[in-house]
């Protein structure tokens, strides 16, 4: 590369042979040669070894050249050469070698700040429309003239009747059905139930207020509390992040493994249901009557007939079935009491309700000595009611954050979304997204009971599909 403050020699040589800006430019002393007609084009790729020699170098060293120059003009106003020592070099006077103590460095703008700062020094033209306001000629002339009538005292209208309305205020007049209308009321609440609109309508029945007022819509109750008090958005587990602790990964992955273990034990339970019985299992006709005769024959009872002995014939059962019958019908037909034995059993009854009431007073005076034992046994009683109600509780929160049942189809959780262990991105940037957060939105509003749990819609054809073979067709067939 050329030294900056040199001149190319091929230029200093002769200044009437000097060589043009371009590579291609000839000598001006010379005429135009003839070009050989078996010479190419010079931008075809044949004549790309052709032409290239020592003047297409020396076009490069001068364009080189003549950029520096530029740039030394631009940046120094002219050549490095030329210029005195003082301009380039300067003297390092900095608070080290002074002695003084080092000033703090000024705190530098963000990089983002920098970028962000307009690249031009020209100030952008200034919008003159929006400095334009309506009638402002005539808006300053009132301007003026307020100000020379303030001067000498005299305020207008509007600001001296709402100084002597701050200075005066007006009376509550709740007396007259105009109240609420009347220029001089004071400021209320149109929401409010003091509302002096509303007071000539207070006091009046029902069914003249509903012909006479609009009446508001009663809010109902259910309308008051949520359908759910999950949250609208759930935290995920510490798993799920991209760059989870082993406990926390491990933890997830159980979770996802236990329910697939609870969905896979499902599908193998209604494979065995489904599933045909095998040959050893098949059902044969001895075991096929036996179910039928099941609960038809009576056993035999347990006793002298279950021990192995013979059966009766009929004719002795009958007569020990009879003989066993005569004692009942003996007792049936009872004698009559005397009065003496009824005097015996009414002293005997008498005797006996005597003592239990003497037991009972007997064992209430006991229960005097026993109130150690009874309070203990109270705080027991106490003690059970109270874990019995927070069970309650516990169950009728759990309860609250369950999804309810709205529809024909019950609620099912999505899939956990995790990854495994050799599936986990280094870093933010790598991270493989899961999941989906359409469906995600759409399972959210399902478990906090605001949309019923939906099964996508399948497509029933209503008349069956028709084939028809055309005549084109057929003949390409035939």
């Amino acid at each position: 590369m050329a030294a900056p403050g040199a001149v190319p020699q091929a230029a200093a040589s002769s200044s009437s042979s000097f060589l043009g800006f371009k590579a291609n430019s000839r000598d001006p002393s010379r005429l135009p040669s003839r070009r050989v007609g078996g010479r190419g084009a010079r931008n075809r790729k044949k004549g790309w070894k052709r032409w290239r020699g020592p003047e297409a170098k020396l076009g490069r060293d001068l364009g080189e050249w003549l950029e520096e120059r530029v740039s030394e003009l631009r940046h120094l106003g002219g050549p490095v050469s030329e210029k005195p020592d003082e301009s380039l070099f300067f003297v390092d006077t900095s608070n080290e070698q002074q002695g003084q103590k080092e000033q703090p460095a000024k705190e530098k703008p963000l990089k983002i700040d920098l970028i962000l700062q307009p690249d031009s020094k020209v100030p952008p033209p200034k919008d003159i429309l929006s400095y334009q306001v309506p009638n402002g000629r005539k808006l300053k002339r009132k301007e003026r003239l307020w100000e020379k009538l303030a001067e000498k005292g005299v305020v207008p209208r509007k600001e001296r009747l709402l100084h002597q309305r701050l200075q005066n205020p007006p009376k509550a007049n709740t007396a007259g059905a105009d109240s609420g209308t009347h220029p001089s009321r004071g400021f209320y609440d149109i929401w409010a139930d003091s509302n002096p609109l509303d007071q000539a309508l207070a006091g009046q029945d029902a069914f003249f207020l509903e012909q006479t007022k609009k009446q508001p819509v009663k809010r109902p109750d259910r309308l008051k509390k949520t359908p759910s008090e999950l949250p609208a958005m759930e935290i995920i587990s510490p798993g799920g992040s991209y760059n989870p602790s082993f406990q926390s990964h491990q933890a997830l992955l159980l979770q996802a493994f236990e329910a697939e273990l609870v969905r896979q034990k499902a599908e193998e339970r209604l494979q065995r249901q489904l599933n045909f019985p095998t040959a050893a299992e098949a059902p044969t006709q001895e075991s096929a009557f036996q179910e039928q005769c099941e609960g038809l024959m009576e056993e035999e009872s347990e006793g002298e007939e279950g021990q192995g002995s013979p059966p009766r014939p009929p004719e002795e059962a009958l007569q020990a079935v009879s003989s066993e019958a005569s004692p009942l019908t003996a007792t049936a037909v009872r004698e009559k009491k005397t009065e003496q034995q009824r005097k015996k059993e009414k002293a005997a009854k008498q005797l006996k309700a005597r003592e239990l009431s003497e037991k009972a007073t007997r064992l209430r005076k006991q229960e005097l000595f026993q109130l150690k034992s009874i309070r203990l046994q109270l705080k027991q009683r106490e003690a059970e009611l109270q874990r019995r109600k927070q069970r309650r509780e516990a169950k009728r929160k759990l309860e609250a954050i369950k999804p309810k049942r709205l529809g024909r189809l019950k609620y099912e959780e999505p899939d956990v979304d995790v990854q495994l262990s050799s599936e986990l991105a280094e870093s933010l940037r790598t991270l493989r997204p899961e999941g989906s957060i359409l469906k995600d939105r759409f399972k959210s509003l399902q478990k906090r009971n605001m949309i019923e749990p939906r099964e996508r819609a399948k497509f029933k054809r209503k008349y069956r599909l028709k084939y028809v073979e055309k005549r084109a067709f057929r003949e390409i067939t035939l």
